[in-house]
């Protein structure tokens, strides 16, 4: 809400602090939805305005309640555009209610220094919008398209995090590693933070401030951001202090994000040492760029009186954005927590010494295994400890990974959606809860969201009732690489979220290879003439899970499923009235690895593409050619790969499907 700022705590006396349960569980909404001790009721006093503040590693509003800050990055005014991208193809309203209604509650928006001296210098630009997608924005420069998205953001109970991504407007400029260059002097950037601080001090949407992005460099480089006790102008400690000493002067109730470096001295070692030992051992530990955090637990950052504002904010991704050596090999959830999140920054919230919010993660969903398990291991992570965090990224223009919605920028990535970023946003029995007191998560009529303080009346209890386990799984069109189940519904006291599909091999164990919001799921990736055991269990808002259904046991036909070395598999992924989105898993069926491959059918009557990702996608007489693009046309054997569509009618399966590969 758009409220002059209030001092903390002020008639509130007898609202004290919640806290997590202590109980460890492989759910994120149950571990991470707050539980208050005395909690606010509906007859206590609400907090007027929505500022937060931290207590030891929790977030919490101004009555000591505990919130979950779950949301994205939306890019686009920290490029040479200097307005958001997408507003060529979208509609702003649309894409904004849709991050709202899909329970995204705080939107992190990259910007430039550069941007902001321009605009406190009163230069703007005339971006260019798509009027026809948004009449509205007819005649706005791109700081007045800026406070109509506020508007926008107030009215659906959307909260703003600002992230200086770069010194230069540039769509490349968050690979320049520090937050100064040319004209844009460390003072320059400093400025910058205080101007539009003090623009929007009293607009309590904009909640958060994020210093800088991802502080860079290897310590023989030049220029690197380093972490120690000095003032040095490279020390990206006492810049983040200083810059956010200088926010909270002006507005003291913005929380401010501090993140890590890439590089950072081994023991014994100082920013002296040389990369490596004559041996070759290392000086340094390394992550990913703005991952490092080691730094803290030697050099805390120290922002004075307002200490209960900082934030720490790693980033962490995948091995398709980078081939990190911890990818290399075996890896699973415990060995990455080990080897990576905890000794770079996972201590930090274990040591109760602050807040986490993992600004950057996400990735491209269902083409290499080793992605989707680090996907699925750090959303784990990030639930079970209640872990901040804001997905990389809405944009479908990410090159290295995609977005939450697809190309034409109005269709959602279901499967990535639903999979990934869904489990770990904040839900309280069903609903996606805002962090606005006032206006609920999707607007003040929204039937899917909640506000701030209806999460706490009414004594703010959590719903721990499980819902019923489903009805044993139907088999049906059973192939060679492929089986369609249906299951009867559980019932829940609120309400059914989602289901979890697990396959077992044989006789070994089971584990869950879907998670789906209806009654019916399309399984592939089998092999000929193999025994399959599938059992379904459901979870509610609340990350309750259910006994698992009894149990039904296939056996998939003879055949390859597919000719020339190689199996596809179709499913329909989402459907809606007069369209579908859907994907075909392409796998290496061969005893050797592919250099590419090709996928041909023909759309049944009715049906037809609209729209293709991860494929070079040709008609030609009615007929889909689909061909491998150069980062997913190699495949070892048994691994496999997924192109995903859109389309219109009601997506029924080709007859003719076919596959080959070389």
């Amino acid at each position: 809400m758009s409220l002059k700022r209030t001092v903390r705590g002020v008639a509130l006396a007898a609202c004290v602090a919640v806290g997590l349960s202590t109980t460890a569980t492989t759910t994120a909404a149950t571990a991470a939805s707050p539980r208050a001790s005395s909690p606010l009721t509906a007859d206590a006093a609400a907090p007027t305005a929505d500022w937060l503040h931290t207590d030891g590693n929790r977030i919490v509003d101004a009555a000591g309640n505990q919130v979950w800050l779950t949301g994205v990055n939306w890019f686009g005014f920290n490029a040479t555009e200097r307005v958001f991208h997408g507003l060529w193809g979208g509609n702003i309203e649309t894409i904004t209610k849709g991050m709202a209604d899909r329970g995204m509650n705080i939107v992190r928006v990259p910007v430039s220094t550069q941007l902001l001296l321009e605009w406190k210098a009163g230069q703007t630009v005339m971006p260019n919008v798509n009027l026809s997608a948004n009449p509205e924005l007819a005649g706005l420069n791109n700081l007045q398209i800026f406070d109509y998205w506020l508007d926008l953001c107030e009215k659906y109970g959307l909260k703003v995090m600002i992230d200086v991504h770069s010194a230069e407007a540039d769509n490349s400029g968050h690979i320049y590693p520090v937050w100064w260059k040319g004209t844009i002097t460390p003072e320059k950037f400093y400025q910058g933070w205080e101007w539009i601080t003090a623009r929007y001090e009293a607009n309590d949407t904009i909640v958060a401030m994020d210093i800088k992005n991802e502080p860079h460099g290897q310590p023989n480089e030049s220029p690197r951001a380093k972490w120690d006790g000095t003032t040095d102008q490279d020390n990206f400690k006492h810049a983040c202090e200083t810059a956010g000493r200088r926010i909270l002067a002006i507005n003291p109730n913005l929380l401010v994000l501090c993140e890590g470096i890439e590089a950072y001295p081994r023991p014994g070692k100082t920013w002296d040492s040389p990369k490596t030992n004559p041996d070759l051992s290392p000086n340094y530990y390394n992550n990913w760029w703005g991952g490092n955090l080691r730094g803290v637990a030697e050099h805390p950052v120290n922002l004075g009186a307002h200490q209960d504002q900082l934030v720490y904010s790693p980033h962490d991704y995948g091995p398709l954005v980078y081939e990190q050596p911890w990818f290399q090999g075996e890896f699973d959830k415990t060995s990455l927590t080990n080897d990576v999140w905890r000794p770079n920054w996972l201590y930090i919230h274990e040591n109760d010494t602050a807040p986490l919010l993992v600004g950057e993660w996400g990735g491209r969903l269902g083409q290499d295994a080793r992605q989707d398990k680090w996907l699925k291991a750090l959303r784990d992570l990030m639930g079970e400890h209640g872990i901040h965090h804001t997905f990389w990224c809405l944009n479908p223009n990410s090159g290295d990974t995609g977005g939450l919605l697809l190309d034409d920028w109005t269709t959602w990535d279901e499967t990535k959606y639903t999979q990934v970023l869904k489990p770990v946003l904040w839900q309280h029995n069903g609903k996606f809860v805002s962090l606005d007191h006032q206006v609920r998560l999707g607007g003040v009529n929204s039937t899917t969201g909640i506000s701030l303080t209806e999460r706490y009346a009414n004594g703010g209890e959590d719903d721990d009732v499980a819902p019923t386990a489903p009805g044993r799984p139907a088999a049906s069109n059973l192939t060679a690489n492929a089986v369609t189940l249906d299951w009867a519904a559980s019932t829940d006291n609120v309400g059914v979220t989602s289901y979890e599909v697990l396959r077992a091999t044989g006789t070994g164990p089971a584990a869950v290879i879907a998670t789906v919001s209806g009654t019916s799921y399309r399984a592939g990736n089998l092999s000929a003439e193999t025994s399959y055991t599938f059992t379904v269990r459901a979870r509610d808002a609340a990350g309750n899970v259910s006994a698992p259904s009894p149990a039904r046991t296939i056996t998939t036909l003879p055949g390859a499923g597919g000719t020339d070395g190689c199996a596809a598999t179709y499913t329909v992924t989402n459907a809606w009235q007069g369209g579908f989105q859907g994907q075909i898993e392409v796998k290496n069926t061969g005893t050797a690895a592919t250099n590419s491959w090709r996928v041909t059918w023909t759309n049944p009557s009715g049906t037809a593409i609209s729209s293709l990702w991860n494929g070079k996608w040709t008609v030609n007489g009615g007929r889909n050619t689909v061909a491998s693009e150069p980062y997913n046309g190699r495949l070892a054997p048994e691994s496999s790969t997924v192109f995903g569509f859109t389309g219109t009618g009601a997506g029924t399966a080709p007859t003719d499907l076919a596959c080959a590969a070389s």
